[in-house]
């Protein structure tokens, strides 16, 4: 059982950054489907940066991996820019802008993950390798039954998304900004009307999830294949959206969401363990995320509130 909470909790907590990032860009009014790509480029660039030091510092050190997840913020936002320039300034159909910005961060990635190895490194292979990010146990509280596990073997990272989110929680219902934010979503004109920025605000939002996405890439990268490639891009992305509109784009339930999501996964290799099934019952494994996400979408869906002006490209002429 310790197991499926701690397993749960690695894939839980890196979901739910990039849900939040989601959250962001959509309670300013603008669609984001663009998160898979976002977290695959802002992995990419902490991978890279990561591989580089790593290899010029012991295997224990933790610098390179503390610079990753800085660097992969960092990457995230920039390559978010993409998005913000068609849905912003060429008012482009922003489904259409997520897709495209996904679509070309598989591609650049790939490439340039090939070409990097092959001209720097002079190694024919389409992966940065990573160290094993280690682990800790809080003493005396891991203790506990069943709670227990909650901290055991935990990723530095987790500690990382926790402060973050309270972060991102307080930054979005207790300061000015996220009041302004959430104004956006819901009346951009009205917002205007009183002397808001409705497009800086979308702008900042749009890199705000950028950066958290590229957080969380870096985050799976560590957790869950210690590299780099482009096997990072597996619908990760898409499970933290549909974690935001079950959570009905609000950040505590959403992480209750993802929180299922984990668990569903992790619960799901233990009962392949615990039943003696065949390795390859663990491919069907990893459908149970997205399986719980369908059910809930269908059972759910009916009662969300999206903010009222999502979708709707803001036109300082069109008031």
């Amino acid at each position: 059982m310790d197991s499926v909470f701690i397993d749960g909790l690695s894939f839980a907590l890196p979901l739910f950054i990039m849900a939040i990032g989601g959250i962001y860009c959509e309670r300013s009014g603008v669609t984001m489907l663009a998160v898979e790509g976002l977290q695959g480029f802002g992995a990419f660039f902490g991978a890279l940066i990561a591989f580089i030091l790593q290899r010029s510092m012991s295997g224990a050190s933790m610098v390179p991996f503390y610079v990753a997840i800085l660097v992969a913020a960092v990457g995230g936002a920039i390559f978010s820019l993409i998005h913000v320039a068609l849905c912003l300034k060429f008012k482009a159909d922003q489904v259409i802008s997520g897709v495209v910005v996904n679509i070309l961060a598989i591609a650049i990635t790939g490439y340039l993950t090939k070409m990097i190895n092959r001209v720097v490194f002079g190694a024919t292979s389409d992966k940065f390798v990573l160290n094993v990010s280690t682990r800790f146990t809080i003493p005396v509280i891991s203790e506990i039954p069943v709670i227990g596990a909650i901290f055991k073997n935990i990723y530095p990272f987790e500690v990382i998304i926790i402060a973050v989110a309270f972060l991102a929680w307080y930054v979005m219902y207790k300061t000015p900004f996220g009041m302004h934010l959430r104004a956006c979503g819901d009346n951009p004109h009205a917002m205007a009307a009183v002397g808001g920025d409705v497009l800086k605000i979308q702008r900042r939002a749009i890199m705000i999830c950028g950066a958290l996405s590229g957080i969380g890439g870096m985050c799976f990268a560590y957790s869950i294949s210690a590299n780099f490639s482009t096997n990072i891009y597996v619908g990760y992305g898409y499970l933290a959206i549909a974690a935001l509109i079950f959570g009905n784009w609000k950040i505590m339930p959403t992480f209750g969401a993802c929180l299922l999501f984990g668990f569903a996964r992790s619960g799901g290799y233990k009962a392949v363990a615990m039943l003696q099934m065949p390795s390859s019952y663990q491919d069907l494994v990893m459908t149970l995320p997205y399986i719980v996400t369908l059910l809930l979408l269908i059972f759910f869906s009916k009662n969300n509130h999206a903010p009222k002006s999502l979708g709707v490209v803001y036109s300082k002429e069109s008031r």
